[in-house]
């Protein structure tokens, strides 16, 4: 096994596909654009969807990068070995060039010519077939051909072997794993059990079907293959390590902590949590506030995840008992030592990062000591009582008005003897959720007032005018909002400049030819997650259901929707544009009606 340095695990990626013809385009921006309906890049395949699917990439068929992504979702499992808000995904994509046989060959290269990995420790899972889709015996002997031991070739069902949207493109993947000890859960241990002997390296994914229904799958005409493995896992593993925190991605970081705590970092299980925790939070807010587009912490969306990065990092430093000071130093670790030659954002905006990451924290401290003067007056108030636990109300009061992290609470309960009543506050949180999601339901009726049939018809058009807007000024206008009455829409989008006239007159042509052209307006009911990979565009999408309604329109619009719609465009009328304006920075609002024809 290669040991590797972050620095030359990157180079000999990069190196490997450059050798074999590849460009490597770089990483995009960590923040979502609003066209996949996510708050951030989520994955490495994220940005190459449009190409995936059949867009040209301006650099060619060969691809390769190492693209940083952002998911929160787990934000609470953060604290373990190998949990990060931050992580990396090396990449290699082939759009209708290359597919198995030189995939395979070069996998297998990768980890015996580059990570030195012996043979003998290498497995890998194939597609194991379904009543649709044959087995995918052409993978299993290109692995067997490329190197692989024929007894360490598994055949998986779909739900391990299989990548697909709704509709269009989808394939067989194969993954690659190393086998820490094959012998010790018995003969018919395997990639898929949990005994954690298969260590999961990368994933080959092969799409070379189109799925055009439910049960029918048909052979794709130009096949892309798409690369994926893991940087910090690949890393971790490289230098014998299950913990990615002791990897020199995170070690400078672990070792200012050290020294300003006096207390090593497996010291003990507390400490080591709030460690692990203040080192990828600050990682993770430094990407995002050294990001291209800036994140800044706010009440909303991406800049919500933010603040509540960076405020979970200040109340793990008060369980350190260190001064937030050594924020600074922890930042200009990973912006001068890790990834400021990678990143060149992170070196340019040094001193927009850290003043953002002073006020957020200077903000937020303020807010907890008014919080603690609270909580103690309320253990006083108890004490006085004779009552020995904190209410759910009481808790979910100061999660609520002062971010106090329930944890935190528990915590300070358990400093003065007391406990908390956690079904209480699990109830009342669960009742703040559902007074959300009843005024987010209101949201995502489309900014309608009503929902009466005109209503219904300027509500579709804002669908087709979003569309238009798309193909007059470019595909980074996005909707920022909606109000409908019976007399008029309005409509808030994404633009940097004043509309021109042709502009306009462009914009609304399009939307009446599209009218005229009476298309369909149909939905489909899927999960969240399916329709964000199928493409559909939409505002919001961290509120919306598990399953949710994708509304198409012909097929010059897609969009995640819980509005009304007519049935057809050729029940809307002629659509004018009586007036273009600001709304706000960066935002321009467009006022229209429809007529009758």
């Amino acid at each position: 096994m290669e040991k590797m340095t972050s620095k030359e695990l990157r180079n000999a990626w990069i190196n490997f596909y450059v050798e074999r013809d590849h460009v490597d385009i770089g990483a995009s921006s960590l923040i979502g654009d609003g066209t996949t309906g996510v708050l951030f890049n989520v994955a490495g395949m994220q940005p190459l969807m449009p190409y995936l699917l059949g867009k040209k990439h301006e650099k060619g068929k060969r691809l390769c990068n190492i693209q940083g992504c952002v998911r929160t979702n787990d934000i609470e499992s953060v604290g373990d070995a190998s949990h990060l808000t931050f992580f990396e995904m090396m990449g290699s994509w082939s759009l209708g060039d290359y597919f198995k046989e030189e995939r395979t060959k070069w996998s297998y290269e990768l980890l015996t010519d580059v990570f030195k990995l012996p043979k003998e420790r290498l497995a890998t899972t194939v597609f194991g077939g379904n009543e649709n889709v044959p087995r995918d015996d052409e993978t299993a002997y290109l692995r067997e051909k490329s190197g692989f031991l024929k007894e360490n070739i598994y055949y998986l069902p779909d739900k391990n072997n299989w990548w697909e949207l709704e509709r269009g493109p989808c394939g067989p993947d194969s993954e690659m794993f190393y086998i820490t000890d094959k012998k010790a859960c018995g003969p018919n241990c395997n990639p898929s059990c949990n005994c954690g002997h298969f260590v999961e390296i990368g994933n080959d994914v092969f799409m070379q079907y189109e799925r055009v229904s439910d049960n029918k799958y048909i052979p794709l005409e130009n096949k892309n293959v798409d690369t994926g493995w893991g940087f910090e896992r690949i890393l971790a593993f490289l230098n014998s390590t299950n913990d990615v925190y002791l990897t020199d991605l995170f070690s400078g970081a672990i070792k200012i902590l050290e020294n300003a705590t006096g207390i090593s970092y497996n010291e003990n299980k507390d400490t080591t949590y709030a460690m692990r925790i203040i080192a990828d939070h600050i990682r993770t807010s430094v990407m995002l506030l050294g990001d291209e587009k800036h994140l800044v912490p706010s009440n909303i969306g991406a800049g919500y995840i933010l603040r509540r990065l960076i405020r979970r990092a200040v109340v793990q430093s008060r369980k350190l008992n260190i001064n937030t000071n050594i924020f600074d130093d922890i930042a200009m670790y990973f912006i001068n030592d890790i990834y400021g030659d990678v990143y060149p954002n992170l070196k340019e905006s040094k001193d927009f990062i850290l003043n953002e990451l002073h006020k957020e924290v200077s903000r937020f401290e303020k807010t907890l000591n008014s919080g603690m003067n609270d909580f103690y007056k309320l253990v006083k108030e108890l004490n006085e009582k004779k009552i020995v636990t904190i209410d759910g109300i009481s808790a979910f009061h100061l999660y609520d008005t002062y971010g106090f992290p329930i944890e935190l609470t528990e915590e300070l309960a358990h400093e003065n003897n007391l406990s908390v009543d956690m079904e209480g506050f699990k109830k009342k949180f669960k009742e703040h959720q559902e007074i959300s999601r009843g005024n987010t339901e209101k949201t995502f009726k489309g900014g309608l007032e009503s929902t009466g049939e005109v209503e219904t018809k300027y509500h579709t058009a804002t669908h087709l005018l979003n569309a238009a807007l798309k193909q007059v000024i470019g595909p980074d206008v996005h909707q920022k909002g909606s109000n409908i009455t019976s007399e008029r829409m309005r409509f808030d989008f994404s633009c940097d400049h004043k509309l021109t006239e042709e502009e306009k007159m462009k914009a609304e042509a399009l939307v009446n030819e599209w009218i005229n052209e009476g298309l369909d307006v149909h939905f489909e009911e899927m999960k969240k997650e399916d329709a964000i990979k199928s493409g559909a565009e939409c505002m919001f999408i961290e509120k919306y259901p598990d399953i949710v309604k994708v509304y198409s329109i012909g097929d010059v619009s897609k969009e995640l929707c819980g509005g009304p719609h007519v049935n057809n465009t050729n029940e809307l009328g002629k659509f004018k544009i009586i007036k273009e304006e600001a709304s706000s920075a960066g935002v321009r609002r467009i006022k229209a009606v429809l007529e009758e024809n």
